[in-house]
């Protein structure tokens, strides 16, 4: 990755404008620089909303942007409600700091599960509608005219009547004044100008001619550059470094032993750190988790299968006395390894720690998480600490958690007053990540005589990602997230089939490898395994795949499948060699289903032709954008799919870089076709669903193509060919 260094004088740093740093450019403090007195020539209309007398209007986004497009949804529902001009619409990022300093006004800053507009659609558009209202009030004073004769739209304010109408910038300051209104009415989707709309992203300019700054560019007024070495195996401890050996190298400054598993170089730039942190002499203590390995970790996860104890996520009837009855047994065994982030930008954040103040600037997905870990790493107090949010180069849930930040401002601490950025190398990153939880799982289903589904059984073997970073939440011990795509009810990531016996449990399992939240998180390999034994089940009951599933799926999610296989041609003549492979589910509430038309030739070489998918994320904001996150999701899932593997080996991950940890290229993606069926009964996620069905479409298909059924991922190390 080029990294392109962009030199911001301090003051130009703080004040310049939202698409920055995410300081506050208007109504707010500026931490310090002669932009403070300019800053409160213009006042905010309400948290969400800023008006310029030249009619400027700056949304203020809690939510993080990795490339998801939730800032330009977001900003869309606010514009809708305010009825601006959207051509004169800019944002900017408030800071954590401030979102508690003003009793969390902007509420949840975190930015994972697909909830960015899902969950907080209702009080961003509750802001520009009162932001709105405010204006109107504020004309009609100066009209000296009832609010209720005047009308806003596109940034002008009209009284009918008389012909009269001014512009919101020019009333701005005076509706600033006023007392917010207590309640607003929303408008109905069906009458939405600039929401529902395939508008461009505001974020695209900037990225595409290299403006944007993300937090590996950002550079402030006499910065150093760190980079660090943990434990090459994660639980291992630092036991001693030598120092004097690189102290007196080219730029070095300090080195630093943080946390008691690792060390780092802080240098004058970046290749001056890494190349004495290649120098020091370094000695760990990994104790007995050198021993564990990749088929360690098969045998505890396979002992997994069979253990009498296990925590029930979903139950109905009895399984196991319908399968022991039923005329015809099913089985088969799957797994799904551990997955890499592989971000773009791998972690990094600068840092200022002085004796009564902590800065922090960084890409999050969870600006408040990063407050607190700023706060801890400094032993400052919250009010005294602040994250300023850059844009993310990937995200991917790798950013939601903090201990990048707590390196960065730990490393600032042993240099005070003095900005410290520090950055992870590419194989820091690589083998000291969250990764994807490993997990296998024991498929058993019984049919009936005529092929009916009677009694199906699922044991889950694997590692709880909430036991590696959340154990707070676990539910007496149990993990609910393990049955994301599974679980009986909810509006979350419900099952979507009527089985009449049906049990689903989870033997936990964890092995020293931090598991964490990857993006579509354990919808993933829930989906892998469900959809690929649906096939199963349909095949031993002689019956087609899709015909099969809607005898028993639920209406919203039959509806769904039933929209993508109408879409792809499902059941209709394919061209010679083409097969097609279907598969659903229920993720971060909406319902989706794709499927896949794929060929394998005679030496085995896989082609993935297409994906039809279909959404019903329930509002759509942004249907273009909803395109793009689908195809998205299919380039990530498919990565995962073909090559997606972490492998552990001396205690260690073996992979290092992307010349071991292999992504999908241009040549392989397929294209992309994306039906979309809003219901508009509810509000879903549309970043993460898809991910999950694109590895069972394609795995169902290559069934149909080569009559070989694949239950262990990465498909790199299957041979495809027929016979072989």
């Amino acid at each position: 990755m080029t990294i392109h260094q962009t030199s911001l004088r301090r003051r130009g740093f703080l004040v310049s404008g939202a698409a920055v740093a995410g300081g506050f450019s208007l109504g707010f403090h500026i931490p310090f620089g002669d932009g403070a007195a300019h800053a409160q020539t213009v006042k905010e209309l309400n948290a969400w909303v800023v008006i310029h007398p030249d009619d400027k209007v700056v949304i203020r986004i809690a939510r993080s942007e990795m490339g998801q497009g939730t800032l330009t949804g977001l900003c869309q529902l606010v514009a809708e409600e305010l009825e601006c001009d959207w051509n004169k619409v800019a944002w900017e990022y408030p800071t954590p700091g401030e979102n508690v300093a003003r009793n969390r006004v902007w509420k949840n800053f975190s930015t994972g599960g697909s909830r960015g507009i899902r969950e907080s659609n209702q009080y961003v558009r509750e802001g520009g509608a009162m932001a709105r209202e405010m204006l109107i009030a504020a004309a009609a004073a100066q009209f000296k005219v009832p609010a209720a004769e005047l009308t806003a739209a596109n940034s002008v304010i009209t009284h009918k009547a008389s012909g009269k109408t001014v512009t919101y910038g020019t009333v701005a300051a005076a509706a600033a004044q006023l007392e917010p209104p207590k309640e607003v009415k929303l408008k109905d989707p069906k009458d939405w100008k600039i929401a529902g709309k395939p508008i461009k992203r505001l974020d695209t300019l900037d990225k595409v001619t290299g403006k944007q700054i993300y937090g590996i560019d950002l550079t402030l007024p006499g910065m150093l550059v760190a980079t660090v070495r943990a434990c090459p195996v994660i639980g291992g401890k630092l036991k001693s470094f030598d120092a004097a050996k690189v102290e007196k190298m080219p730029g070095v400054k300090k080195v630093v032993a943080i946390d008691g598993n690792a060390v780092v170089v802080v240098a004058d730039t970046y290749w001056n750190a890494r190349t004495a942190l290649a120098a020091l002499p370094t000695d760990w203590d990994i104790g007995d988790l050198g021993k564990v390995s990749s088929e360690t970790i098969t045998q505890m996860l396979t002992e997994g299968l069979i253990a009498p104890e296990a925590f029930v996520g979903n139950k109905v009837g009895d399984a196991k006395a319908a399968i022991d009855g039923a005329a015809k047994k099913v089985e088969a065994i799957y797994s799904f390894p551990y997955q890499h982030h592989v971000t773009m930008e791998p972690m990094n954040a600068t840092a200022r720690v002085t004796a009564d103040k902590c800065e922090v600037w960084c890409g999050t997905q969870n600006g408040e998480a990063a407050l607190a870990a700023a706060s801890e790493a400094s032993g400052l107090p919250v009010a005294k600490c602040d994250v300023f949010k850059q844009l993310l180069g990937g995200g991917f849930g790798r950013r939601g958690r903090s201990d990048y930040v707590r390196q960065a401002v730990l490393v600032a601490k042993e240099m005070p007053g003095t900005p410290v950025k520090l950055i992870w190398s590419r194989e820091e990153d690589m083998t000291h990540c969250q990764y994807h939880p490993v997990t296998m799982a024991k498929m058993t289903g019984g049919l009936d005589a005529q092929g009916n589904l009677v009694g199906l059984q699922i044991r889950i073997s694997g590692q709880s990602i909430l036991a590696s970073l959340l154990p707070q939440n676990l539910q007496n011990g149990m993990d609910p997230v393990m049955f994301q795509g599974l679980m009986a009810s909810g509006v979350e990531a419900a099952y979507g089939y009527n089985v009449p016996n049906l049990l689903i449990d989870h033997a936990m399992r964890n092995p020293h490898i931090t598991a964490g939240f990857w993006r579509g998180v354990n919808t993933n390999q829930n989906a892998v395994y469900m959809e690929s034994f649906m096939d199963e089940l349909a095949d031993a009951a002689g019956q087609d795949p899709l015909a099969f599933r809607m005898k028993l799926l639920k209406p919203k999610w039959a509806a769904v499948l039933k929209a993508a296989a109408d879409k792809a041609g499902y059941g209709k003549p394919l061209p010679a060699g083409h097969f097609h492979g279907l598969a659903q589910v229920m993720g971060y509430g909406s319902y989706v289903a794709g499927v896949a038309e794929v060929s394998v030739n005679a030496d085995g070489h896989l082609k993935i032709h297409k994906i039809t998918a279909a959404t019903n994320c329930g509002h759509v904001v942004n249907p273009a954008q909803i395109e793009r996150q689908v195809a998205g999701s299919f380039a990530y899932g498919l990565s995962a799919a073909l090559y997606g593997e972490i492998t552990v080996k001396n205690g260690a991950v073996e992979q290092t870089n992307f010349d071991s940890y292999n992504m999908l290229r241009i040549d392989e993606m397929p294209m992309v076709e994306t039906v979309l069926v809003p219901t508009g009964d509810f509000w879903g996620g549309v970043g993460e669903p898809t991910i999950a069905v694109a590895a069972p479409s394609v795995l169902n298909a290559i069934a149909r193509a080569t009559g070989k059924r694949v239950r262990n991922l990465p498909l790199m190390h299957h041979e495809l060919k027929r016979g072989a």
